[in-house]
């Protein structure tokens, strides 16, 4: 089979490979850091004129292995990047510990994000090459450095994108600020319609998959998962293997997002769809429901997540949802009600875990 560029061969002299993969990482160093590793914390932090523990709280915050003071460990993009943190405090008048949140979000969104797309890009190897694991691992080491600066682009075409979407709904939500406002004394900010959609038998459909389909299974959940949220006009806060985790900003929104979940994940999976994974397991094909809990409520954004009472009535009706099917709470089938798109039938009294006696709403579509 012809490669675009030789594939590091495993079975190699061990001295020799050796060589030549310490080699191949000084490389991607110098072309990812900005040259190669020539200044210590200290130097960081005399050229930052700040303190030797601002740079290393910024190193540890960004979720990154902690060096000795005075060990030649960072870059000129390293020392760009602390003269960067250093003014968000200095010029733009930011708390310090507004500063490390935020450096925070980074180095754990940022080491997830590199992972995922590098375990990608080794999956891709390895299906259209026909490599073994270690092989592929090798091929995407190879190539990480020319594929860099377009993942880079991309991702902050993504970011930049994603922080007009944010701006947008800030514009829309808030913008009227002469209107009296309805917040109680201590209520939680955001109104928002949150819910789980958790899927039926996760444990018994995966049991002895192979990677791959074990793969492929996760992302075709996920795919058609953020596929349906976002079609409706809500968005995924975050995906827990065999659950999504979703927000609107209307409680109408949220309950077209849990009941498109609801349909869209139970159907049989084509032939197409799993050709196009890679082939599934048979224990892995058929339908596949979800169960899907939402509530209307307030809740408090943070950390890139939501929490809040909602958050947990909407988990624990999630629980006690029948397969294919939406729960919802009193409240937000009252808020529902007079919207004719949607039928709200009470359902029998239940004890939920930590929040007492709830009488769930089971949320249907109106027929026809």
């Amino acid at each position: 089979m012809n490669y675009p560029r030789p594939v590091p061969d495993p079975a190699a002299d061990a001295p020799e490979e050796h060589a030549a993969l310490a080699s191949t990482v000084e490389e991607i160093d110098a072309a990812l850091l900005g040259g190669t590793r020539r200044y210590t914390a200290r130097d960081l932090a005399a050229r930052a004129d700040i303190s030797l523990d601002f740079v290393q709280t910024f190193w540890s915050t960004l979720g990154l292995p902690h060096p000795d003071p005075d060990d030649d460990y960072f870059s000129e993009n390293d020392a760009d990047a602390i003269g960067r943190a250093a003014s968000l405090v200095r010029d733009h008048g930011l708390d310090l510990r507004t500063v490390l949140t935020v450096t925070r979000a980074l180095g754990h969104t940022s080491d997830r994000l590199a992972l995922w797309q590098v375990e990608a890009l080794v999956e891709d190897m390895s299906s259209r090459y026909e490599l073994d694991d270690t092989t592929a691992r090798l091929l995407v080491l190879d190539r990480l450095a020319d594929l860099a600066p377009v993942l880079e682009a991309q991702l902050v075409h993504s970011y930049r994108r994603q922080l007009a979407a944010i701006a947008g709904r800030y514009a829309a939500e808030f913008g009227d600020l002469g209107r009296p406002g309805d917040d109680e004394p201590g209520a939680l900010p955001l109104a928002r319609a949150v819910g789980f959609a958790d899927m039926v038998s996760f444990t018994r459909r995966t049991a002895g998959l192979g990677s791959t389909d074990l793969s492929a299974f996760v992302q075709r959940f996920e795919a058609e998962a953020r596929d349906v949220v976002t079609a409706a006009g809500g968005r995924v806060v975050k995906t827990i293997g065999d659950a999504v985790l979703f927000v609107a900003d209307t409680p109408q929104t949220g309950a077209l997002v849990a009941l498109g979940l609801a349909d869209a994940l139970g159907r049989e999976l084509d032939v197409s769809s799993a050709q196009a994974a890679g082939g599934l397991a048979e224990g892995a094909r058929g339908v596949t429901p979800v169960r899907v809990g939402f509530v209307w409520g307030r809740v408090l954004s943070r950390f890139g997540d939501v929490f809040g009472p909602s958050v947990n009535l909407a988990a624990r009706l999630t629980d006690i949802a029948e397969p294919s099917t939406v729960l919802v709470d009193q409240g937000t089938a009252a808020v529902l009600a007079s919207d004719a798109r949607f039928v709200c039938e009470e359902q029998p009294v239940r004890e939920l875990q930590g929040l007492g006696t709830v009488t769930p709403v089971r949320l249907r579509a109106t027929p026809g």
